[in-house]
This record gives structure tokens, sequence and C-alpha cells, in this order.
């Protein structure tokens, strides 16, 4: 067996290594079903349905296709290889390159294979106590986050969003859509800590903020939970701040407690209680699968009260002054220009968290 040929050997197990690991047979199957069902001209009856449906079409096909031309290289490439062709040795060496190339490139995917890494994710953001200090630190995360969306090609929808009263946001809760946006996101969540020099007080002192970020899974059709409804106490309320007029006529606002966890979802920002209640529970469900991934729980009646990551878990820190460092505390990885970190750049953080956890694993 010559180099060239060992070279390709081993592409091809790493290759189909990967591809068990990532179940693309199995997606590969999928998209076959989909593709004849977004076929059928009765799909549009239901305009929502097939407009997901043509949207999970496109996003299997996007993962699939490059190791489907990545295997068909591979086959191919072996054939030639076997022509034995001393003329051919260079144009060999240069494909075996790109492909190897390719394959690392394509191993990233490697990183999102947890079950729920590929749904679309809820990020909210909750200013801690600390008054005006601690909204502007949370209205700054905020801002982070949707320009790094922008950047990175991921929607953003708002849900709900609370304004302070001088600066910043009580909180805000996007619903974020792009490819593998939960497993990207998923790093995001926890306390992140700010340390800088006060622009709201006289005496500019130095003044430490936390906010708190929650990513959490949308529920689709495949992952869905059912929650009893025993387990569920739902209040409806005046909705209350800005909202346009007409908005604290009714009784739209809904609060859903979930009794076993104790976790409480308020809404109040779509006008009908309907769409109110709708929203919470989408976020209730969310709360609960992050809180079953957490515990580690097989099922929702594991689940214990309390022992969700809240406010204890501290994840990064963000020191303004007297230096400028941003530093993750899980995987110490950590960035020097702090500015560019929270116009955006947090790429890193996610990268060195996803190596991080594929360690642990």
């Amino acid at each position: 067996m010559n180099e060239n040929e060992k070279r390709l050997k081993n592409l091809a197990e790493n290759l189909n290594d990967a591809w068990t690991k990532l179940k693309l047979d199995e997606k590969i199957e999928k998209f076959s079903m989909l593709e004849k069902i977004v076929t059928n001209p009765d799909i549009w009856k239901n305009p929502e349905d097939a407009k997901n449906k043509n949207m999970e079409l496109s996003r299997l096909e996007d993962e699939i296709h490059p190791w489907q031309m990545l295997k068909t290289q591979s086959s191919d490439l072996a054939e030639i290889i076997a022509l034995n062709e001393k003329d051919l040795e260079a144009e060999i060496d240069s494909q075996l390159f790109a492909m190897e190339q390719e394959l690392e490139k394509l191993k990233k995917a490697l990183r999102f294979t947890g079950e729920f890494d590929s749904s679309d994710a809820i990020l909210r953001i909750t200013a801690g106590v600390g008054g005006t200090e601690a909204m502007d630190w949370a209205g700054m995360l905020e801002r982070m986050y949707l320009r790094f969306f922008e950047k990175n090609n991921f929607s953003a929808k708002l849900i709900e969003r609370q304004t302070g009263e001088e600066a910043g946001i009580k909180t805000a809760v996007y619903e974020i859509s792009g490819t593998n946006a939960y497993g990207n996101l998923k790093s995001e969540h926890g306390v992140h800590r700010l340390v800088r020099l006060s622009p709201f007080n006289a005496d500019n002192l130095r003044q430490t903020s936390f906010s708190l970020v929650e990513v959490l899974p949308v529920m689709n059709a495949e992952n869905n939970i059912e929650i009893d409804e025993k387990d569920l106490r739902i209040d409806v309320y005046h909705a209350s701040g800005h909202g346009g007029q007409g908005v604290n006529t009714t009784d739209s606002a809904v609060r859903i407690t979930h009794l076993p966890t104790g976790i409480v979802v308020a809404i109040q920002n779509e006008r009908s209680q309907h769409a109110n209640k709708d929203t919470a529970m989408e976020i209730l469900k969310a709360k609960l699968v992050q809180m079953k991934l957490e515990q580690k729980a097989e099922s929702l009646s594991e689940l214990r009260a309390g022992e969700s990551a809240k406010w204890g878990q501290q994840i990064r820190n963000y020191v303004l002054q007297p230096y400028k460092l941003v530093k993750d505390t899980r995987t110490k990885y950590e960035e020097t220009d702090a500015d560019s970190v929270l116009d955006g750049k947090i790429q890193g953080f996610i990268d060195s968290y996803l190596e991080y956890i594929l360690g642990k694993e």
C-alpha cells in the first residue's frame, strides 16, 4: 500500500466514523420523506406547516450535501488510485489534500450532536439587582448578542422586552433561528459579570453588575413535550408598560406556574390573551427541557425544584477597569479586546466551549 492509498484509507475511516456519529443515513431517509411531502400541493392547505417543512428540508440538504459530495469524491479517487498511473500522482496528492481539509472543516459538525443542538433557541436576558447599573449591563448584553446574530446570519424575533426607567432593559426575550442555533448559543447560558467605572454615579466609582442569560431549546413537533394540566396554574392580569392603545383595558397578560418545579413564565407582549398563553407555554416547555438537560433527568417527573442553573452559575467575567479582559470561567478562554467582544465578537468563546464539552464527553 503506497502513501496515497494509506491517506485515502485513513480519510475514508474518519469519514465513515463521522457519518455514523452524525446519523447521516437517518437524515438522508428523513430528507427523502420530506421531499415527497413538500411536492404534494395539499401541503399548502396548512401554510405554517408547509413553511416549517420546507425550512427543515432546506436545513437537512445543507447538512447532508457536503458529506455526500465528499463520500462520492472519496470513491472516485479510490478508482483513480487503483489505476496506479505515475503521471497522476501530483493530481491525486492535490485532491487528497483538498479532501482532508474539507473533512476537517466538516468534522466541526460533530460538536452539534446533542439532542436539541439543531433546534432554534430562546434567549432571555434578565438584569440582576443593582437598579440602573444592572439594567444598563443587560442592555449591553442584548446589543452584543444582536450584533453577533447580524454578523452570523441568525434571525432574532423579539418576544418580550421591558426597558429600564433610565437605561438598558429589565428583561428581553428573543427567539433565535438559524443553523444549530441552540447548539451554538448554549455556551451563553449562565450569569455574566461586568466590572467597570460607573457612568451613573457622580464619584465614578468601580461597579460590579450581573445579568442572567438563559438559552433554551425551542420545541418542535418532533421533540415536543407534554405537560399535565394539573401541574399548571394559569393566571391572567392587566398588561402593564408600553404596548400601544388599549394595552391595559383587558386581562391579556398571562402567567403560567409549573407547580412541581416552581418555574414561572409571564408574557404580556402580545395583544391577545391566547397569543400570550401560547408564547408562555412555549417558553415554559423550553425551560423544563433545559432543566431536564441540567439535571440529567429521564423524564419531567424526575425534575427537582430549585435546582436549575440560575444566579449562582457565573460563567463569564467582563472587566473594563482597571484593565480590559473578558474571560470564561469554565474554559479559561479569554479576549483582551473587550470592546470587540461587546460588539458581537463572541465566536471564540462559543468555539472554546464546544471543544470543552466535546472533550468532557
